[in-house]
């Protein structure tokens, strides 16, 4: 920092002249890394990601050799394996990703729900993550999408695209309960209802700039 004798000024960039008159400046403070060094932190949270997927590959390998030396299930190590993978696109997409965290959200469910899914049939498949967690994944992300809403008032119509996904997914799950892929239908209905109702209550309240928003992407 430098403080200009003539303008009875201060200047924090680092110049040797004053910008107003051009007098020469005397240095008051001194001023190092006036900016925040993004890339420092970057660097740091890029270790911290490759640390982690170090000790993941080491744990996935202690417990792959646990079950293959001793009475315990392969299992084990898949759910495992799949849990650490899981912690690790959590780090690299929720934390290090520049998506919004509405993309993050509904691409980190998916995974999840298609992770939980996996784990069902590796124990046999009793149906309970098609029943209750598919649902119960869209159902989530539709409380979230509600949130951003309340949080991010002024640009609330830029959700209606992950309602109307939303809705998609719903009717998927109603057609896998008329196929009896999924037998316990009620929260696949709940879903379904929550998603229209939500999708329809923004066009109906939004009115113009929902239907702007609707025109915008759709160019109609």
């Amino acid at each position: 920092m430098s403080r200009c004798r003539q303008c009875k000024i201060e200047v924090l960039d680092e110049t040797e002249r004053c910008p107003l008159c051009g007098t020469v400046l005397e240095p008051t403070v001194e001023v190092e890394n006036m900016y925040p060094d993004i890339r420092v932190r970057s660097r740091k949270l890029v270790f911290i990601s490759r640390l982690y997927l170090f000790l993941a590959v080491v744990t996935e390998i202690v417990l792959v050799n646990i079950c293959m030396l001793s009475e315990v299930q392969s299992l084990v190590y898949i759910i495992g394996g799949l849990v650490l993978l899981f912690g690790y696109i959590v780090i690299r997409y929720a934390i290090l990703g520049t998506s919004g965290y509405v993309a993050k959200t509904v691409v980190l469910t998916i995974i999840a729900v298609i992770m939980l899914v996996a784990v069902d049939f590796f124990v046999g498949y009793n149906g309970w993550s098609v029943n209750y967690v598919f649902p119960s994944g869209i159902l989530l992300i539709d409380v979230g999408i509600v949130l951003c809403m309340l949080i991010n008032r002024k640009n609330w119509q830029s959700y209606l695209m992950v309602q109307i996904f939303m809705v998609l997914c719903s009717g998927v799950a109603i057609i896998l309960s008329l196929v009896q892929i999924i037998t316990a239908p009620m929260v696949s209905v709940v879903a379904l209802n929550v998603s229209i109702i939500l999708l329809l209550g923004t066009v109906i309240i939004g009115g113009r700039r929902a239907r702007v928003e609707l025109k915008r992407r759709f160019h109609i």
